[in-house]
């Protein structure tokens, strides 16, 4: 049966993983947000601008609270258990129900980079496609420079389809994307990764 999207994300649900929090972000996360918005290294490869003040991250938080209230495909969190803050978001970037398909996309702090950090909340927001939103296919993309983001999703199972030569206009110029997707049928599959797979 094919989930419908009442209340879904209007009352997101929280994840856990061994070592993160998955959940809605308040006005109170401006500042973590910030932290790590303002880093130009974080910002190379995604479509929105290096934030220049606390101002623009509470902007980016007052838009994901509208998503909630929309019941729009939103972003969770992602809270790094050990120290309780927000070292980045993840989340749906549209869905279609009728095609039961979606896009899921991704930032984190730069010091958290290269510890499977990524890797472990895609998995869990892959679970939630899946077995709460009743998805068939799951897509992500990323600039092609940036074979980093590749590799998260290769390990969680998402499989590249190709090249799009300039998909998208962000900085002042086209960016050709890598493309990449699960079916329902290899997340059904797939063997799942333990915590040291995560890190590697």
């Amino acid at each position: 049966m094919m989930m419908t999207r009442e209340g879904l994300f209007s009352r997101l649900a929280t994840l856990e993983t061994p070592r993160l929090i998955l959940r809605r972000l308040t006005m109170a996360d401006a500042a973590d947000i910030f932290s790590y918005s303002s880093d130009p290294e974080v910002a190379r490869y995604v479509l929105w601008d290096a934030h220049r003040t606390i101002h623009d991250s509470r902007m980016f938080v007052r838009f994901i609270l509208h998503q909630y209230r929309a019941d729009d495909p939103s972003s969770w969190g992602v809270v790094l258990k050990q120290t309780g803050r927000v070292i980045g978001t993840i989340g749906f970037m549209w869905w279609n129900i009728e095609n039961r398909s979606a896009e899921v996309g991704y930032s984190l702090a730069r010091a958290y980079w290269g510890y499977g950090i990524t890797t472990e909340a895609l998995f869990a927001v892959l679970r939630f496609g899946f077995e709460r939103m009743r998805l068939h296919r799951v897509e992500a993309q990323h600039a092609v420079e940036n074979g980093a983001s590749g590799r998260v999703m290769q390990k969680c199972g998402m499989r590249r389809e190709g090249v799009l030569r300039g998909r998208l206009f962000s900085k002042n110029q086209f960016m050709d994307v890598a493309l990449y997707a699960i079916l329902e049928e290899d997340w059904r599959a797939m063997t799942r990764p333990t915590e040291a797979q995560w890190r590697r």
